[in-house]
This record gives C-alpha cells, sequence and structure tokens, in this order.
C-alpha cells in the first residue's frame, strides 16, 4: 500500500496515485459496512437488503420500477429480497393510486427502526470523517464521488448551494432530507 500524502500530490493522475485511490475506495466501503453488516446478520439480511431498506426509507412510496432503476439490479433478485422484506415485516406494498398494477413500497414501523439503526452507525462514521476533513475537502470528496457515478445518475443529486440557510446536499433523489412531492415518480 502506498503512504498517504498530507499535501496534494499535483501528479494525482499517476498509477500509484490512482492505485491509492482504488484501494481507499475498498477500505472505506468495508469499514463503512462493517457494521451495518452485523447488524443485518442477525436478521439473516445481506447488503441488498440494507439497500433496498434505505432507499425505501429514503423514499417512501416508490414504485418497484423506481426502486430497480435505482439498484441497477434484475426483477429476479429485486424479488427474492423484497418478498422476504414484506413478509417478515419490514416493507409494505400498496396498489399505486393512479394505476393499480404499480406496487408502491413504504417501510413498516419496524423496518423504519431497522434502517435508523442501520444508517445511523454510517451517518457517525462519515460525520466524523467529514468534520476531520473539513469543507473544502468534503467538497471535493463529492465531487469525486459524483465523478465515479455514471452520468445518468449524477442528475439525482445537486451539489451544496452555499446561498444560504437550509441549503444543503440533497439525498440520491434529487431532493433534500425531508423534502417529499408526494410524487412517486423518479424521485
Amino acid at each position: 500500500m502506498a503512504d498517504l500524502k498530507s499535501t496534494p500530490n499535483p501528479l494525482f493522475l499517476r498509477d500509484d496515485e490512482l492505485r491509492q485511490g482504488i484501494e481507499l475506495l475498498f477500505f472505506g466501503y468495508r469499514d463503512f459496512t462493517a457494521r451495518a453488516d452485523q447488524t443485518l446478520a442477525a436478521y439473516n439480511f445481506g447488503r441488498a437488503h440494507h439497500r433496498v431498506i434505505y432507499f425505501v426509507g429514503r423514499n417512501p412510496g416508490m414504485t418497484v420500477s423506481d426502486l430497480l432503476d435505482i439498484l441497477k439490479i434484475t426483477k429476479q433478485s429485486l424479488s427474492r429480497v423484497l418478498s422476504q422484506l414484506v413478509r417478515e415485516g419490514f416493507i409494505v406494498q400498496r396498489p399505486g393510486t393512479t394505476d393499480r398494477r404499480q406496487r408502491l413500497l413504504s417501510l413498516t414501523d419496524k423496518g423504519a427502526e431497522l434502517e435508523r439503526r442501520l444508517t445511523e452507525d454510517q451517518r457517525a462514521l462519515v460525520a466524523r470523517a467529514y468534520k476531520a476533513a473539513g469543507a473544502e475537502a468534503v467538497e471535493g470528496f463529492k465531487k469525486v464521488l459524483l465523478g465515479l457515478i455514471n452520468e445518468e445518475d449524477r442528475g439525482r443529486f445537486r451539489m451544496q448551494n452555499p446561498a444560504g440557510p437550509g441549503a444543503g446536499a440533497a439525498g440520491p433523489t434529487g431532493q433534500g432530507q425531508g423534502q417529499g412531492s408526494g410524487n412517486t415518480g423518479s424521485r
């Protein structure tokens, strides 16, 4: 493993620097998911369950189609995970209000509690890292992550608006925390 340098390297596109970035992503993701994996194991759930619970929690009333679009997995894979979450009382499915063929997904109280527990640890980890890095580094980090995301999904996010109070980075749906339009489209 390459040593981390405390000052920016003007040769950041060299192979060693790029490989270090790859390693940092691997180790960061490992530690980001470690505690959640322990919690999920108690339910016999895996990371796919976590992703479904997280995005349904962030987008109550979302359609199965929208969830498939976010997760980029097959219907069969989602069906297996979603069926278990519904059967065990973490998610509820309701027919659409205008199109009864749609299945609208929401967390139950049990699901919301699990989502809170899973997110709480990850939120604390990200907050600690953000605080240690500082605002400028956080904005740079967000730009790098946006650069890793495919162009289609980048539109789900908007960068922090330094204009004033209440301005903040949007979530994966393009909406800020706590905001909702009631729309069940690709929120």
